[in-house]
Formats: C-alpha cells, sequence, structure tokens
C-alpha cells in the first residue's frame, strides 16, 4: 500500500492515449449536417494530463502517437497545455491515432470513434521501462490503456515499476467495450489492475460489469477497499457518487449546470479530484472539487481545451450553489 501523502508533489505520470477530437461546428450541429468542424486534443489519458496541469499540478504522458500529421497534431497540442511529451513515441507503419469525430449536443450526441490499429496499444515494455518513476508522484492510467497487447503489458510493467518506486496507483476504470476481445478478457483484466490499485474510479455501469452484474456495482467498489484500494469513487452521474474509504463512506451530489454535452465529465473529475489531494484537502473536498470540475467541462464546447484551471474553479465554487443532495 503506497502513502498517498505522496501526492503532494503535484508530478503525475499518465499512461494512455492522445488522439484529435473533432466537432462539429458550431454546437448544436449534427455530425451528418455538418459543413466544418474544429479540432481539440482527446483521448482520455490526454485529456486527464490536461486537467491536472490546468489546476496547477505537472504532468507527464507515456503513450505512442502514429508518425503523421495526426499524431504531430497531439505532439503540438501536448506542448500547447504544457504536459511533457518526453515518453511519447511516434509508430511508423500502419497504426493510426484515435480519431473522434462528436458532436456538442446534449440530446442524442454522437461520437464516432476511429480506432482501428490504435497508435496507443503499439506502446510497448521498452517505452516504461525508460522512465524514472521516482521522480513522480503517482501513475495514473486508465482502463483503455489495458484493451490490447502489447500496450497491455506494458501498463502491467509500468504498475510493477511504479510500485517498487513507491508511487501510489490510480486507476480511472474508464470500460470501452469496442477497443476490448470479449467481456470476459476485460473482467479478468480489470480485476487484475483494480488488486493492484490505491485509488480507483469508475461509475455504476463499469463497477456493475466488473462485478459480473450490473446491480452489484457498488457492492464490487466497497470490496476493493478491502482488497486493495485506499480510495474508491463510484460515479452514478445525476445521483451523484458515493465514495469508500477505510474510514467509511460517503455519498455526495453533483452542481447543476446547463449541460451542451455530455462528454468529458470524468477525465475533468479525475483531474480536479487529485489535484485536490495533492493540494492536501480532505477526500470529501477533493471529490466535490471533481464534481465541480465535471459541471464546468460538460458546460462548454471541447474536452482538453475546457478544463478549468485552479482560480476558474474556485470562482465556480464560490458563486454557485452547493451540490444537490
Amino acid at each position: 500500500m503506497a502513502d498517498l501523502a505522496r501526492l503532494a508533489g503535484k508530478n503525475f505520470l499518465v499512461i494512455g492515449r492522445a488522439g484529435m477530437d473533432l466537432y462539429a461546428d458550431p454546437p448544436g450541429t449534427r455530425t451528418e449536417n455538418a459543413t466544418r468542424f474544429t479540432a481539440a486534443l482527446g483521448g482520455s489519458s490526454a485529456n486527464i494530463a490536461v486537467a491536472l496541469t490546468r489546476q496547477g499540478c505537472r504532468a507527464a504522458l507515456v503513450t505512442c502517437v502514429s508518425d503523421d500529421a495526426v499524431g504531430r497534431f497531439c505532439l503540438n497540442q501536448l506542448d500547447a497545455y504544457g504536459v511533457d511529451r518526453t515518453h511519447v513515441r511516434a509508430v511508423a507503419g500502419e497504426e493510426r491515432n484515435s480519431l473522434a469525430v462528436v458532436e456538442t449536443r446534449l440530446e442524442n450526441c454522437q461520437s464516432v470513434i476511429y480506432r482501428n490499429n490504435a497508435a496507443d496499444f503499439a506502446m510497448a515494455v521498452s517505452d516504461v521501462e525508460t522512465v524514472d518513476y521516482a521522480a513522480f508522484s503517482a501513475l495514473i492510467t486508465t482502463g483503455t490503456v489495458l484493451a490490447a497487447k502489447p500496450s497491455r503489458s506494458a501498463a502491467f510493467r509500468a504498475f510493477d515499476l511504479a510500485r517498487a518506486a513507491g508511487l501510489p496507483l490510480i486507476f480511472d476504470v474508464d470500460y470501452r467495450p469496442y477497443s476490448w476481445p470479449s467481456a470476459a478478457v476485460a473482467a479478468e483484466v480489470y480485476s487484475r489492475a483494480g488488486a493492484m490499485c490505491d485509488v480507483i474510479v469508475g461509475n455504476d455501469v463499469e463497477f456493475g460489469f466488473m462485478a459480473g452484474h450490473p446491480d452489484r456495482g457498488l457492492e464490487k467498489a466497497r470490496s476493493l477497499i478491502g482488497d486493495s484500494a485506499q480510495i474508491v469513487v463510484y460515479k452514478m452521474g445525476e445521483k451523484g457518487a458515493v465514495t469508500i474509504t477505510h474510514d467509511g463512506e460517503f455519498a455526495t451530489g453533483i452542481y447543476p449546470t446547463t449541460a451542451l454535452k455530455p462528454t468529458g465529465a470524468g477525465d475533468s473529475f479525475l483531474g480536479a479530484f487529485i489535484a485536490g489531494l495533492a493540494n492536501g484537502r480532505p477526500v470529501k473536498t477533493s471529490v466535490l472539487r471533481g464534481s465541480a470540475a465535471a459541471a464546468m467541462v460538460v458546460a462548454r464546447v471541447g474536452c482538453a481545451p475546457a478544463m478549468p484551471t485552479g482560480a476558474e474553479l474556485d470562482t465556480f465554487l464560490g458563486q454557485h450553489p452547493g451540490p444537490s443532495a
């Protein structure tokens, strides 16, 4: 069990994909009716890294991008957001970067994801073995990085190296069925990952999947505390979240907002939540900051560009009514 006090170093290693998001423009336009699009950095891990930097932390990304214009777009965007890409490798050949064509719409929002021969799945053990883990405060990864090999083997090797260096392991479940060969494989791999991590964040559907039944998600989340984790956050969308620790559990609500879209909430939640812990805030306060950041992002266009700064989040919390019950 790692010491979560190490988070105070505010320097995070994030493993997983960076991609290009294309948004039908102007907001509200359906993709099939669009004649123009705006581009932004995307990919859950890249979004989390941006969320952390916006909150005053440092973040380095470990992944692979395609050696083409889309891959270079991602590299340029990581630079623009201040994310360290020392450990991002460009791969030549048939691998291609993730590409998402999405809409800024709340109702019937369409998101078309292209992940054929995904470049991020080419991440190898050699990529994670060059990292100086002792320089970081924690390792953060999302479930997508585990969906295929060699990325899966590389991620678990990184887990071992990070644990050896005393780093807390933070896991965002982020289950995307289309990335996995089967649900059975995903459940087995997620169980292995969950048994190794100190902080686990997921939604009710994801924990229900891990439990093998949609009605047993909260039970599964609680069991992870007994197995390994120190903090588990069980998110329930508009119903808020239940956070479980060794000291017990508590429920929190959400910050109502006028949402433009449903995407980006999970990545912004994790970034602000971890930044809160890194700044020495109590777990409950950190969860509420994550919830507020999620409310801000769904009310803005894009994901990475929508991540709030620490000052913006403080202003929102100071002006917004308290969370729902």
